[in-house]
């Protein structure tokens, strides 16, 4: 057995109906590369001997008597890969909308937890000749990070070669509810030890906090983000869009400005695509937009158990500034400080406080917020969480099928219904975004303005 962290838990406990916690991925691939030609019934045979081995894949969520602890992960005997493994057609044209309306309605459905939790939709009848495939994975069992490191078990640098990692994994036995229930009073009872041991460090980074906040070096302060139309109570009903830029135009812009960083060009980008969207809309704050941004622990983790590895930094989008160049060169600035101030926070800070995640308090507090919508009443945390993964610098095929494009798209909560996430690939980055249906139905009115910004960009820095 696996014992979830306290941070994987949390995402259990933060799901509903309307607040689903799984992570979304649109592969585009072109079938034309597999050897011997696609045909479904040998891609999902090919899909199930490369997963069959993998725990990421094959293990599955065991309770402990009472939820007196986190649950484990263990290893699905029964695993079958019909149950994960789906096909259907894309209404017709089959163009991008369409395509987008199917996922859309896949992503607003929750994952089955008594099975291992991720789900691969086989989407065909593509206008262009091509299949997408449309992947969840709950955020319990994997991050940004582990989630792209998933390709390496079902691709290869070549369409006929082996998975990139052919390493199988543990079995990981079931055990009795005596015994679980045994570890859970065992952990429950040094709590009090732990939490005093979090104490000290805690008030050395609350301390160092607020004298940042004094010399202006602190990152974005979370409840200081205006109300936008995408801020409120959501639902279960997702919309998602997604296009593609140059990574060698963000490289470039990226050059031009001294001190950036691709990270910061992408936001920036966001930022600007966003400001066009709520001009357009007539709904532009005075004040800049403020997104979550994911940080990766992964390597100053000393924490060996749990498979998110993640923090968070606070980021002003400069919607409020209309030259881009402005923009990214004051992002640049304040993006650099809030990096220096999470580097000052103990890694592990947010994976040991959620150890005293509590799933009855959890499941109360989000159901107290849905229930009296309290998103739209209190301060607004962040206006939306933004994402940039790295993905593979060369081309990569999926069960034998070329990669031609991967849209990765995150999860939306309560008071933030927007994500947008960006992965680089074979020279292009790829943007995905979801969103909740009632909050934004205009969803691709948002991400048709990223390439216009790019080129306003461009012109504005490059000249």
């Amino acid at each position: 057995m696996d014992r979830l962290s306290g941070l994987d838990a949390s995402f259990l406990y933060l799901e509903s109906g309307a607040q689903l916690m799984h992570v979304c991925g649109l592969i585009v691939v072109d079938p034309a590369t597999m050897p011997g030609g696609y045909d479904f019934a040998t891609f999902k045979e090919q899909l199930a001997e490369r997963v069959s081995d993998v725990a990421m894949f094959n293990r599955k969520l065991k309770f402990v008597p009472g939820q007196i602890d986190f649950p484990v992960w263990v290893t699905d005997d029964e695993f079958d890969i019909d149950r994960h493994v789906h096909r259907l057609a894309v209404p017709s044209p089959g163009g991008e909308r369409e395509v987008s309306e199917v996922a859309g309605h896949l992503a607003g459905i929750p994952l089955d937890r008594a099975r291992p939790l991720w789900e691969m939709h086989v989407l065909e009848g593509l206008a262009n000749g091509k299949i997408a495939v449309f992947s969840k994975m709950h955020h319990a069992s994997v991050d940004g990070v582990s989630g792209s490191n998933m390709i390496s078990y079902l691709c290869s640098l070549e369409p006929d070669a082996p998975p990139l990692d052919t390493s199988a994994g543990e079995h990981l036995r079931a055990p009795s509810d005596l015994e679980l229930f045994g570890r859970g009073v065992v952990s429950t009872v040094a709590k009090p030890w732990q939490l005093a041991r979090l104490a000290a460090p805690t008030v050395r980074t609350l301390v160092e906090t607020a004298s940042r906040a004094r010399k202006g070096t602190a990152m974005a302060a979370p409840l200081t983000a205006p109300r936008t139309s995408f801020n409120g109570t959501i639902t279960g009903h997702r919309s998602i869009a997604y296009t593609d830029v140059a990574l060698d135009d963000i490289k470039a812009i990226k050059k031009a400005v001294p001190g950036a960083t691709v990270n910061d060009v992408v936001l920036a980008l966001s930022g600007g695509a966003l400001r066009r969207y709520l001009m357009d809309r007539g709904e532009l704050p005075d004040s800049s937009l403020l997104a979550s941004v994911p940080v990766s622990v992964r390597n100053e983790s000393t924490r060996t158990g749990g498979r998110n590895k993640v923090s968070s930094i606070f980021c002003k989008l400069g919607t409020d500034v209309e030259d881009p160049l402005e923009r990214i060169t004051e992002m640049a600035v304040a993006n650099a400080h809030a990096k220096d101030h999470h580097s000052a926070v103990p890694a592990d800070t947010l994976q040991e406080w959620a150890e005293f995640a509590a799933p009855r308090t959890f499941g109360l507090a989000v159901r107290m917020v849905s229930d009296l919508r309290l998103a739209e009443r209190a301060p607004v945390i962040h206006n939306l969480v933004i994402s940039n993964v790295p993905g593979p610098p060369v081309p990569l095929y999926f069960v034998g099928s070329r990669i031609d494009a991967l849209y990765p798209l995150g999860p939306i909560f309560h008071g933030a219904g927007l994500n947008i996430t960006v992965m680089s690939n074979n020279g292009e980055m790829h943007i995905g975004a979801i969103a909740c249906s009632e909050l934004m139905p205009g969803v691709w009115d948002l991400i048709n303005q990223f390439p216009i910004e790019l080129e306003a960009m461009k012109a504005s820095v490059l000249g």
